[in-house]
């Protein structure tokens, strides 16, 4: 399980440095509570045949849309619940008020809330609470449901032939890549369900840009990182080259792990793709 293998890659930094970092401290939480709610979840059934995935997958349509999207409701309270105990427990962290915290935790959260999140509309969430600290803990509370959909659906799926810049299970962008370490072919990783999914390498799957000329991307002197980036919608999206790294990589972990890549990106006049 990836969500056990972070957890240990963790304890072991923390053991030979002799602490985390707030952050990291944070993130090992979260994923706790994330693995935990992922095994209290059954294999979710869509009903789909063989034939029905690959004509969704032919037409570009992912898996699981907005409608399809279900979830244990009592549960995913529960889950939402125990995330923003965890986020009041690090607002060092947040650029929140207090009093945002307590006004999540008398329980806002609504089953049309996750609806649109989950479709990437516009969210109105409670008087008193940003709405990207509103999105964070729907994220949070949902992935271990979406991360269910992905590993009961992704061996289904000919990843090799969807060349959308969106999740073939849940549509969601891709946050990171990585180049293979056998041939340098680009996979993405949905920032939802960490589906991956293989991708062009001179395009950008943001915006469908291909002119070379609105295309480039920037690497660091020693290490495997890179930073692509597009001139024409200015998303960047950071990526690991597998062929030169020397460490086992866990792509959710890394994340993190590359968060001076992310303040680069910025510096340089590019942002993420929400």
């Amino acid at each position: 399980m990836t969500s056990s293998g972070i957890v240990e890659k963790l304890d072991a930094m923390e053991k030979e440095e002799g602490s985390l970092p707030r952050l990291l401290q944070f993130y090992r939480e979260l994923v706790r509570i994330q693995a935990r709610v992922g095994q209290e979840l059954n294999k979710p059934n869509l009903g789909f045949s063989s034939e029905e995935i690959l004509q969704r997958t032919s037409e570009g349509k992912p898996l699981v849309a907005g409608s399809e999207f279900q979830f244990d409701w009592p549960l995913l309270q529960k889950t939402s619940q125990e995330v923003v105990t965890l986020f009041s427990k690090y607002t060092d962290l947040f650029n929140n008020a207090p009093e945002e915290f307590d006004r999540l935790a008398e329980g806002v959260l609504t089953s049309d809330s996750v609806g649109a999140w989950y479709e990437g509309a516009s969210l109105s969430p409670a008087d008193g609470i940003n709405e990207a600290l509103f999105r964070d803990l729907i994220h949070a509370a949902a992935k271990p449901f979406l991360v269910n959909y992905s590993e009961s659906l992704a061996g289904s799926v000919d990843m090799g032939r969807w060349r959308q810049g969106y999740c073939p299970i849940c549509g969601g962008n891709p946050d990171f890549s990585f180049l293979s370490k056998d041939n340098g072919a680009r996979w993405l990783v949905c920032s939802r369900c960490d589906t991956e999914w293989l991708f062009q390498r001179l395009k950008c799957p943001y915006c469908s840009n291909t002119d070379q000329k609105k295309l480039s991307y920037y690497t660091g002197e020693e290490g495997p990182y890179r930073l692509y980036v597009c001139d024409n919608c200015k998303h960047y999206l950071k990526t690991i080259d597998l062929r030169n790294s020397k460490a086992d990589v866990l792509i959710p972990l890394e994340r993190l792990l590359t968060l001076e890549i992310d303040a680069q990106a910025r510096d340089y006049g590019y942002s993420p793709c929400e």
